[in-house]
């Protein structure tokens, strides 16, 4: 079913969001600042989080104890899925892979093209998977690494081959996470030095507070709230040219319906003109007025600017 752009009404949308940044920079315990977040720490690196910080974990080995534990049974606790890091999952699932299809996979144990055409597949399955069927936010932390681009240098997320595309695809918000000055920043739009991903408002570079003995680490979990207030205001905004559309359409076609000669036609040119258009409500009455006028024999007289019947125009001649 074709739908029109202005009927999107997922107030309360799930999130997707990709973190990248250099070990040591806080990325798992911003990860984990989303809501009520279950922590799927395949690097094993739960000890490095402040005790204070951490949340329910598992530490699966395998792909497949992930696809064993992520079932909606298990889950029901939990808002968000924090996978930690990107990079691990993704190697995981390139033995699962080379488990199922040797043909996936190489004599030295790397993926073939076919074994990365495989994996970027399985990625955006198991993201469409948590978001979709689980309804969960996803939070996915990647290790950055530095690239070389002439006299430039960028930062890229650490990931095998070809799969680094199908990272970013079915993402919501992607941000690379930095030190500027003694304040933590978290950028979200594209630059020279990384690219990013901003969606529905959230743009720019975020300071990340400091935190504190006393403070929450709730930043994902408020910036989440900010998306969704965004989403409404824009829902809330749609809502309106909506009404607004169907009120012009009406008054237009009440006025399209009274036309039955020139006169009721040239009476109906200044109420036309004075409708408040909203959408594409004056296009569609313009064509209505247009096949109207036609279905009664007029046709418009550019010199007395005035509709005048097929009739008439004969005279003159």
């Amino acid at each position: 079913m074709i739908r029109n752009p202005n009927e999107i009404i997922n107030k309360n949308k799930k999130i997707r969001i990709l973190l990248a940044g250099y070990p040591g920079i806080g990325k798992s315990t911003l990860a984990l600042s989303a809501p009520r977040p279950l922590h799927i720490d395949v690097d094993f690196g739960i000890d490095r989080i402040e005790p204070r910080y951490r949340k329910p974990f598992i530490q699966p080995k395998t792909y497949d104890e992930i696809l064993e534990d992520l079932k909606p049974e298990n889950l029901s606790d939990f808002d968000t899925l924090v996978f930690d890091t990107g990079g691990k999952l993704i190697t995981l699932m390139s033995q699962y892979a080379i488990k199922i299809n040797p043909k996936y996979g190489q004599r030295d144990g790397s993926l073939s093209l076919k074994g990365y055409g495989y994996v970027g597949r399985e990625f955006v399955r198991l993201m469409d998977y948590c978001f979709y069927t689980l309804d969960k936010h996803i939070v996915i932390v990647f290790h950055a690494t530095e690239e070389k681009d002439g006299d430039n240098t960028r930062l890229r997320i650490k990931v095998e081959g070809q799969t680094k595309n199908n990272v970013w695809e079915p993402m919501d918000l992607g941000g690379f996470i930095e030190m500027s000055g003694r304040d933590r920043t978290i950028g979200f739009s594209n630059c020279e030095r990384y690219f990013a991903k901003g969606t529905r408002g959230i743009h720019g570079i975020y300071k990340i507070p400091e935190l504190t003995p006393t403070s929450q680490n709730d930043f994902l979990t408020k910036l989440f709230d900010e998306y969704n207030a965004l989403s409404k205001e824009e829902i809330e905004a749609n809502e309106k040219l909506k009404s607004a559309y169907k009120s012009a359409m009406d008054e237009g076609n009440k006025i399209i319906y009274k036309i039955k000669d020139a006169d009721t036609a040239n009476a109906a040119i200044p109420k036309m003109k004075a409708i408040h258009h909203s959408l594409t409500s004056e296009k569609e009455i313009g064509v209505a007025f247009n096949a109207k006028t036609k279905e009664c024999g007029l046709k418009f007289d550019r010199d007395s600017k005035k509709y005048i019947s097929l009739e008439q125009e004969q005279k003159v001649k």
